[in-house]
């Protein structure tokens, strides 16, 4: 490990980032120096913006991958480097907004009967249930389940922050078959070694293969049943703000995002133009056509 590398590590670590991000910047770094063949310390903005052409036009990056290898790059030249550059010498590219493909309550029954695993379709039974993060239902403890306060702990989930969301009454009484089946002892879900949870990239390779299985054309993703939660619980009444809270999102803003796939309600406000007092229905006749005289 080269000593840039090891202090980058050690200023993420300090600022608390998330492993995930932690192991993306390390991993974006990493192609950046080895594309150039030297040292980042030996590089400067023009080889940055090289770099992020070099992404869009010949590797044929998605807009998220370059936003996140600019991320990492603003942090190692201006945090770990300490550079003295304006932002705008590393500028940051705009993300498209696209709204989620929102399955319906009958495409995830559907789906959720397509999975064959006891194991997996319960983690994603949990996902759906309490709105949970595909890191957050795999990482559950047997000890978060609050059966007196029907609560489920999420502990450290995104930013680092602990919540508690709502436990089902329906999925209690699946957890406690489930653990009827296996006896889980620390992690409610473990993977192949009892001290480890069940790996993230299981679960999604899991929801490939049940999608398939239930003939559903839309993409399904351990995400989608997040998505799915929040809208169906939109569409049926609760408010933002509480949807919010379950869902851990420091801003409204980002659950805000929900009203517009809310489909039965959004769709189904009624248009003002359905207010204006009615007349007369006036038949619309035809415009004559010109005569020659």
């Amino acid at each position: 490990m080269t000593p840039l590398r090891r202090r980058m590590i050690v200023d993420m670590r300090v600022r608390n980032l998330a492993a995930n991000t932690q192991r993306a910047y390390l991993q974006q770094v990493s192609a950046f120096a080895q594309h150039f063949g030297c040292s980042p310390e030996l590089l400067g903005p023009e080889e940055v913006r090289d770099w992020q052409v070099h992404l869009i036009e010949v590797l044929r990056r998605s807009p998220s991958t370059l936003v996140v290898a600019t991320a990492a790059l603003r942090f190692l030249y201006n945090v770990t480097l300490k550079r003295d550059w304006s932002v705008d010498e590393i500028p940051m590219s705009r993300t498209p907004r696209k709204l989620p493909v929102i399955l319906s309550q009958e495409e995830v029954n559907q789906f959720l009967e397509a999975i064959r695993s006891v194991k997996h379709r319960t983690v994603l039974m949990a996902a759906y249930a309490a709105g949970l993060r595909i890191s957050e239902a795999t990482r559950l403890k047997v000890s978060d389940i609050d059966s007196q306060r029907m609560m489920l702990r999420v502990e450290q989930g995104k930013g680092h922050a602990d919540r508690y969301v709502m436990l089902s009454p329906r999925l209690l009484e699946i957890l406690r078959n489930y653990w009827c089946i296996g006896r889980p002892q620390y992690w409610l879900f473990p993977g192949r070694f009892a001290d480890q949870p069940v790996g993230a990239d299981v679960i999604r390779q899991a929801c490939q293969d049940a999608r398939r299985r239930a003939g559903i054309s839309k993409p399904i993703t351990p995400h989608s049943l997040r998505h799915a939660f929040a809208t169906h619980l939109l569409e049926s009444g609760t408010d933002v703000r509480t949807i919010q809270l379950l869902l851990g999102h420091c801003s409204l803003a980002t659950t805000s995002r929900y009203l517009k796939v809310a489909t039965s309600t959004v769709c189904a406000t009624t248009s003002p133009f359905d207010r204006l007092p009615h007349r007369s229905a006036t038949p619309i006749c035809p415009e004559p056509s010109p005569t020659n005289d």
